[in-house]
């Protein structure tokens, strides 16, 4: 295992400008006011070839001053229980704050090697202005500058020397994990789910919207098959946001839908299938994501609501881009059907990274064509020559034929229905592309009719043979005339 080492600190002082620089990353979010980092957040970084995770986390308050003071104050602490070592982040332009003593005695009990950073520190007279922090009880202190780099080769350099010999990584770590992003509108329930999957209290979860603001990465494994659970934050109509920070947290949403292979899209099954909801499922639908529906607050319907069938049937009138996705009704709160959601998503994904072989493919889209011939193309016709899977998750395939233009959106979605049917791809998207015949090979069309493509010579192998025919056919005119001539 990697060492893994902890920033803690109060509110504001940079723990989450020092998290990115030392993981060379802008992964955690940063800005001038305090309160932004509210989870753990675990990155992998590299010093001097030694690799260690990074472990971000809120700032520590004992006073419950802010809503979240408790909740964060508790992951602080499960934070320095994990840590192999940790550091201690002080601001060094605004000095040394009850809060900072606090904390200082706490990790003193910890009985943990403590590294302790005055953050901020950026000329020389700053650094005459930090002797005060002496009186914390430090005997070593490092002046840096997390956001500028100063300092910071020193300190690494002592940092990686004071780890402690650790064993090498199993093959299981660097084995294929499936990604799934926890995506949906404010206070559906994502962070309660995420902590179910997970198995114990790993994010902070409270009534109030807008809770979560960073994107959080767990891995867990589930019968042999590791999964990386991203929980994001909610994200509203764009007319309701206006903090710049929000604005950056649904940005990080929607990056963790274009990295991710399955999302998971919560709905408040209370509040009903809202256009938010809708519009949400449309960014998991353009970024080619397998996705799976998961009603919330199952639990909290009365008996005349709880119409499964019913509700799923609405969701697939409103959701008609996604109507290859599974749905699911679950109370994250209590645990209903949630033990089924791993194993949909295993299924979703093996579906999302399947090769259709190519002789199957051709002979689906020609028995396709046979069944419904595409319409006519200024008078004529639409040939549809080859078709190739270029690449899987999702599933990509391009045809190749006379005229890409011509081929119309619903005889497009025809084709996608008839491969998904005929390969028995009912859970992932596809994406299925028309691009023109190039290159010397024809292939031939009269076998469309036939359901199956036979491929031509190529153009220089046919002008060979129409050279060779017309040498023979010279050769026995001139024996001909010859032997009239008797000369043979």
């Amino acid at each position: 295992m990697k060492p893994v080492v902890a920033l803690v600190g109060r509110p504001n002082v940079g723990k989450s400008t020092l998290f990115n620089r030392i993981t060379r990353a802008r992964n955690a979010l940063v800005d001038d006011f305090p309160g932004v980092t509210r989870d753990r957040h675990y990155a992998d970084a590299v010093w001097n070839d030694v690799g260690f995770t990074v472990v971000d986390t809120g700032g520590f308050l004992l006073a419950d001053d802010d809503s979240f003071a408790v909740e964060i104050r508790e992951h602080v602490e499960l934070a320095i229980i994990e840590a192999d070592i940790i550091v201690f982040v002080l601001d060094g332009r605004t000095g040394i704050s009850p809060f900072d003593r606090d904390l200082a005695d706490r990790l003193r009990r910890s009985l943990k090697p403590v590294f302790y950073i005055v953050n901020k520190i950026e000329n020389k007279r700053q650094e005459h202005d930090i002797l005060e922090f002496y009186h914390l009880g430090i005997e070593k202190f490092y002046p840096v500058s997390a956001e500028h780099g100063l300092g910071m080769a020193s300190f690494l350099d002592d940092l990686v020397n004071g780890f402690p010999e650790s064993e090498p990584e199993s093959d299981r770590e660097n084995s294929d994990e499936i990604c799934i992003a926890v995506a949906g509108r404010p206070n559906v329930g994502k962070s309660s789910l995420i902590n179910r999957l997970f198995g114990e209290k790993r994010v902070v979860v409270s009534e109030k919207p807008g809770t979560t603001r960073d994107s959080i990465d767990l891995v867990v494994e589930h019968n042999g098959t590791r999964f990386r659970l991203i929980d994001t934050a909610g994200i509203r109509r764009k007319g309701k946001v206006k903090e710049k920070i929000e604005k950056f947290s649904i940005l990080k949403s929607l990056k963790s839908l274009d990295n991710c292979d399955v999302a998971l899209i919560l709905i408040d099954a209370d509040d009903g299938i809202t256009d938010q909801d809708i519009t949400i499922a449309g960014y998991a639908h353009d970024r080619g994501c397998g996705a799976l529906f998961l009603l919330n607050k199952w639990d909290l319907l009365s008996s005349e609501k709880k119409d499964q069938k019913e509700y799923i049937k609405e969701l697939k009138i409103k959701a008609k881009f996604l109507s290859y996705a599974p749905a699911l009704t679950i109370s994250a709160l209590t645990g209903l059907r949630t033990h089924k959601i791993l194993n949909m998503v295993e299924s979703i994904y093996e579906e999302f990274s399947y090769r259709i072989n190519t002789g199957l493919l051709n002979r689906i889209i020609g028995d396709a064509i046979f069944r419904s011939e595409p319409s006519l193309h200024k008078g004529k016709r639409l040939r549809f020559y080859y078709a190739t899977q270029v690449s899987v998750r999702p599933p990509t395939i391009v045809c190749f034929v006379n005229y890409p233009e011509a081929v119309h959106f619903s005889y497009k979605r025809y084709l996608v229905n008839q491969i998904r049917e005929m390969a028995e791809l009912g859970k992932t998207p596809i994406r299925l592309y028309f691009r023109e015949r190039t290159g010397k090979i024809d292939f031939s069309s009269r076998a469309v009719t036939k359901g199956w493509y036979v491929e031509k010579k190529e153009k220089k192998t046919v002008k060979r043979k129409k050279e060779r025919k017309e040498q023979s056919r010279r050769k026995r005119f001139r024996d001909n005339k010859s032997i009239d001539k008797g000369k043979i």
